[in-house]
């Protein structure tokens, strides 16, 4: 349809003036009624397979939708964040981040989140309060609501 829009749209005020409309109400009447199915009937192509190719989301759009900003890890295992200082707390997998790359997430209510690939971190409040594990438990399930 893309394709040929510039030659439909350029061909559409001949049809509407070979069908005597002048006016808008009557145009998209005859648009809704005539044209669209007569263009339905011609250019149509039926699927080839059946179902819907739409498949519902499974992400967490919470991660999708803030601000993302890469930052390096001090030799102090902190992350320096808008005047903030984040200091990532011992993780279970590994001792230190010294040097690591990693990601902060800024979301709209303005918390924060660290996150080193797909594995959070930690996350924070906006004043940079490390959050503890019943909070982040706390604001996942929310967020997931």
């Amino acid at each position: 349809m893309e394709r040929v829009f510039g030659t439909l749209q350029g061909r559409l005020p001949q049809e509407l003036r070979m069908a005597g409309i002048i006016t808008l109400d009557a145009a998209n009447l005859w648009l809704a009624t005539t044209y669209a199915a007569a263009h339905n009937a011609r250019f149509g192509v039926k699927a080839a397979e059946e179902g819907t190719a739409f498949v519902p989301f499974v992400g967490e759009l919470a991660n999708i939708l803030c601000l993302h900003s890469g930052r390096v890890v001090g030799n102090d295992n902190c992350v320096r964040y808008r005047g903030l200082t984040l200091q990532i707390p011992e993780q279970a997998h590994k001792r230190h981040f010294v040097r690591a790359k990693v990601r902060v997430h800024e979301y709209p209510d303005g918390s924060l989140a660290l996150f080193q690939g797909p594995r959070c971190l930690a996350r924070y409040t906006a004043d940079g309060t490390l959050r503890t594990n019943t909070q982040q438990k706390h604001r996942i399930n929310k967020s997931a609501a």
